[in-house]
């Protein structure tokens, strides 16, 4: 840092020039790609208009250590590094210095800062997209090369440890995946049930987003199932108006509360064991699940393949993906006795704990990261 600042003074002794970014880059649409080319698993990542792949492709159509932005859907103005050879979609803006006064890096380093005003720049009724004349005409600063460069390794640094551990924590979530599927297939002596015939399913009602509180009532909505809750909770994230409460359904401590309807089949139906001390309401479109067996337990079997198979027959809608809960009550299982149930889920937990320890470091990294590059990309 007090190398960068010493570098400041001595090379822009009346300060960094701040310049229109349009002038300085070339910005372009990505092409239209047929579903039909895509695969789960290929060559080449299609990036779209989401943060991550939506598919592989066998060809394609740009460089690695390329700058993008998602330029339409549910995560429009997201910007992103790509590291690979990828297909860029119609839903993808491609950025490029056309300055050899410009380091690629850190001009992904100061986007990647303009994030948050980028996805403020969206327009449209229905799916979100982002302008690109509003992206042209952001100021950046235009600091010499060398100085660039220091910004770049500082900034580096971090980014490189937070993808390693990333890294490590899809690896874990991989070993954890096996570990599961191996201590929950059926064994002899275990008993064969349908969930129905073990418990039974309550469909919630009247919670909305516009009614969660900071203080009140415990409650979950169904978003929060998909974005903010792991496997179990212990306390909720939100509140409802006490008196409001009376008229909700509630869970009592250890029914799973379950995800219903979500975008995507694979998301669906995503389960949270309540261990909480007290009853805790739910909004439409998620079910509890009132059982007499393990609760975490039943949340790790919500995760299993031999779930998945059963919630992809039973799942309908296109654009919105739901299961029911009469549906979910014939999915069937073998099921080992309770003591066993809690012997797995004591092993499961074990992975569950290290990969949460390793996301909370990687929270703390990240904000470090935005910390320093603040700082760095701040000329005042």
């Amino acid at each position: 840092m007090n190398r960068i600042e010493e570098m400041i003074k001595r090379l822009c002794p009346k300060g960094v020039e701040s310049v229109k970014l349009g002038n300085y880059i070339i910005l372009y649409t990505g092409e239209q790609l047929n579903k039909a080319n895509m695969f789960k698993m290929g060559s080449y990542p299609v990036i779209n208009g989401g943060v991550s792949a939506s598919g592989f492709v066998e060809a394609y159509n740009e460089q690695a250590n390329t700058i993008t932005i998602s330029q339409g859907g549910a995560s429009a103005g997201y910007v992103n590094f790509i590291k690979v050879p990828f297909w860029a979609g119609a839903h993808c803006f491609v950025i490029k210095p056309n300055s050899d006064n410009l380091n690629k890096r850190f001009l992904y380093h100061y986007i990647k800062g303009q994030e948050f005003f980028i996805q403020q720049c969206q327009q449209g009724a229905g799916i979100p997209s982002v302008n690109s004349d509003k992206i042209k005409k952001l100021l950046i600063p235009l600091p010499p090369l060398s100085i660039q460069q220091e910004i770049v390794s500082v900034l580096d640094s971090f980014t490189t440890l937070i993808d390693k551990m990333k890294k490590e924590v899809e690896m874990r979530k991989k070993q954890m995946e096996c570990y599961r599927e191996r201590l929950m297939s059926p064994k002899e002596g275990w008993t064969v049930k349908t969930l129905g015939e073990i418990g039974t399913f309550t469909r919630g009602s009247g919670l909305q987003k516009s009614d969660l509180r900071d203080a009140g009532f415990p409650c979950i909505h169904y978003g929060q199932i998909h974005t903010f809750y792991n496997f179990a909770a212990y306390k909720t994230k939100s509140f409802c108006d006490e008196n409001y409460a009376k008229k909700l359904k509630k869970g009592k401590t250890g029914d799973l509360l379950i995800a219903t309807t979500s975008e995507d089949v694979e998301a669906c139906c995503k389960a949270v064991a309540w261990l909480g001390d007290s009853e805790v309401a739910y909004s439409t479109d998620s079910y509890c699940y009132s059982h007499d067996q393990d609760p975490k337990f039943m949340a790790y079997l919500f995760q299993t393949e031999m779930f998945a198979k059963q919630k992809r027959m039973a799942a309908t809608g296109a654009k919105v993906v739901r299961v029911s809960g009469e549906a979910m009550a014939t999915f069937s299982f073998a099921l080992p006795p309770l003591s066993k149930q809690r012997e797995i889920a004591r092993t499961l937990d074990i992975f569950e704990e290290y990969i949460q320890r390793l996301e909370k470091l990687i929270s703390l990294r990240q904000k470090q990261y935005e910390y320093y590059r603040e700082k760095l990309l701040t000329f005042e």
